[in-house]
């Protein structure tokens, strides 16, 4: 019979079908909404999360593989949140902020990501059931991915937040404050799983990954509830 530690490790499956339904429901509405472009790279941002949890899931079913290994360090280390922070830049600075973001951003990873591909890799320090940074034998390309997480987490967790303050004390938009604080949550959780997976327990990412991906949909689902007439006029002033 298998134990919790081992169930957890099939967590990556669900949170890979949950991101492919999430990332339909979003793109969705982005082919609705073209100049929406925080749709765009939402999408782009549940795509890349549900990449990482679909290599996490082959890994667990397959076992460990250097390209699918090297994917999963470009899909979760180097894009992670930052997808998701960008659409939340798009909707709190605007579209030329966004543009220029995602062009660092694109930037940064497309340099970064070549040398990630050309990268020896440290054999002997494969585990086949934890997916580690520490395989990549040039280990001065993990100094990149933290300032990229450091800068995708102001923007996304403190931009809910702060949407969060603004909507609380209105009881007709209080439903996005709660929305926001749902997709808080929900991008912290991966990084806190992350920080028990470097201290040997991976099934506490795993477990991070299924509950943030829920939360994020919920969050959105939330947000996407109309606002009433004087909500509407309110946020429409400010």
């Amino acid at each position: 019979m298998l134990t919790l530690v081992e169930l957890s490790r099939y967590l990556p499956i669900l949170s890979t079908l949950i991101s492919a339904a999430f990332a339909y429901v979003i793109f969705d509405r982005y082919r609705q909404k073209r100049q929406a472009y925080h749709l765009l790279w939402w999408g782009i941002g549940i795509v890349a999360y549900g990449a990482g949890t679909l290599i996490e899931s082959w890994n667990t079913l397959q076992g460990w593989h250097p390209a699918l290994f090297k994917a999963w360090y470009i899909a979760g280390a180097l894009l992670g949140g930052a997808p998701l922070a960008l659409g939340s830049a798009y909707l709190l600075w605007g579209k030329r902020a966004g543009h220029i973001a995602a062009a660092l951003l694109v930037l940064t990873v497309g340099m970064t990501s070549v040398f990630v591909i050309l990268s020896p890799l440290r054999l002997e320090l494969v585990d086949p059931h934890l997916l580690n940074s520490k395989v990549l034998a040039w280990q001065g390309i993990r100094r990149v991915s933290p300032f990229i997480n450091i800068a995708a987490f102001l923007v996304l967790v403190g931009g809910a937040l702060h949407s969060a303050y603004r909507f609380f004390s209105e009881p007709t938009s209080r439903h996005v404050s709660i929305g926001n604080i749902y997709i808080a949550i929900g991008a912290l959780l991966p990084g806190i799983g992350g920080m028990g997976s470097r201290m040997g327990h991976t099934e506490l990412l795993y477990i991070g990954e299924f509950v943030g991906v829920i939360l994020i949909w919920l969050g959105y689902k939330t947000c996407q509830r109309p606002l009433d007439t004087t909500a509407k006029l309110r946020v429409a002033s400010e």
